[in-house]
Parts: C-alpha cells; sequence; structure tokens
C-alpha cells in the first residue's frame, strides 16, 4: 500500500444534471407558489402595503434561483469525484467552494443507499456513508454501481449488512 494520497477520479453519471435540475425546478416552482398564495392572501385581506412588497420583492429575488437551477448541476457534475480504496473514501465536490473529504475506512459505521422517486426514473441511487460525527452522500450513481460501492465500502470498513 502507499501513503500517497490521490484526488479521486470516478465522476458521476451524466443523468445526475437531469436529476438536480428537475429537483431545483420543484423546490422553486414550490417557493413560488407560496409566494402567489401570499400575494392572493395579502389582496384579499387588504393586509398592510409593505408586506405586499415583500412579497413582490421575494419573487423578484426567487428568479436568479430559478438561473442557479440550471447553472448548478453543470457545475456540480463537472467537480464531483469519488473514489474508495482500502483506507479512505474520497469524496471531492464543490460549485463554489470546492471540498475533498477523505474518511478513513475505519471511521465508517454504516453505509446505506437511497432511492426517491426521481432517482428511480433514471434508475440512480445515492449511498450515504455515516460516520461517529457526521454524514457523507455520494448522489445520483447507477444503481449497479452503487450496490457495488456499497458493498465495497461495507467490506473495506468491515461492516455486516443488516438486511
Amino acid at each position: 500500500m502507499s501513503n500517497e494520497i490521490h484526488n479521486p477520479t470516478t465522476t458521476l453519471p451524466a443523468n445526475a444534471k437531469k436529476v438536480w435540475r428537475i429537483t431545483g425546478l420543484i423546490e422553486d416552482a414550490i417557493g413560488l407558489v407560496v409566494i402567489a398564495i401570499l400575494l392572493f392572501l395579502d389582496h384579499y385581506f387588504q393586509w398592510v402595503e409593505w408586506l405586499g412588497w415583500i412579497f413582490i420583492g421575494l419573487a423578484v429575488l426567487s428568479i436568479p434561483s430559478i438561473i442557479w437551477t440550471f447553472v448548478r448541476p453543470h457545475l456540480l457534475y463537472k467537480s464531483w469525484r469519488y473514489n474508495a480504496d482500502e483506507e479512505f473514501l474520497h469524496l471531492k465536490f464543490g460549485t463554489i467552494t470546492e471540498k475533498h473529504e477523505l474518511i478513513p475506512m475505519t471511521k465508517i459505521q454504516a453505509v446505506t443507499t437511497n432511492k426517491g422517486p426521481i432517482l428511480k426514473k433514471y434508475g440512480l441511487m445515492s449511498i450515504s456513508v455515516e460516520t461517529m460525527g457526521s454524514s457523507h452522500t455520494i448522489p445520483c450513481l447507477q444503481e449497479d454501481v452503487a450496490l457495488a460501492l456499497r458493498d465495497e465500502i461495507a467490506q473495506y470498513a468491515k461492516l455486516k449488512e443488516v438486511e
């Protein structure tokens, strides 16, 4: 075994960008619906005038959020990398601030896979790795890759799968 630590090189599948965009658009739509309801209630009940201006301001401020919803997935996809070896789980990600995390395999206590409706539509899963003080996620992996990686991490961390 080498003492040298290399940057992770394994990338996420291209479908990750679609999943992140869809998720972001759903979040933005919910926010806009809430603002629209508040604007309607403000108009209907004739609340104080300044409150309506705040709601209009929130609606205007949501425009950069919608634009970010389309830009962020591309930046995340370009930056997300991971690798697992006998010593560490390597994670590298970030859009504005790049993070490089090294999780020692000896500290990993649990490994789980997660699949919501959007991930399921694209045949993807996420892996969550739990340590004593934190949780780490590798998002949007192909199902077969996610299951193999989960088993590999569990083997390296000497965990027993509980079903």
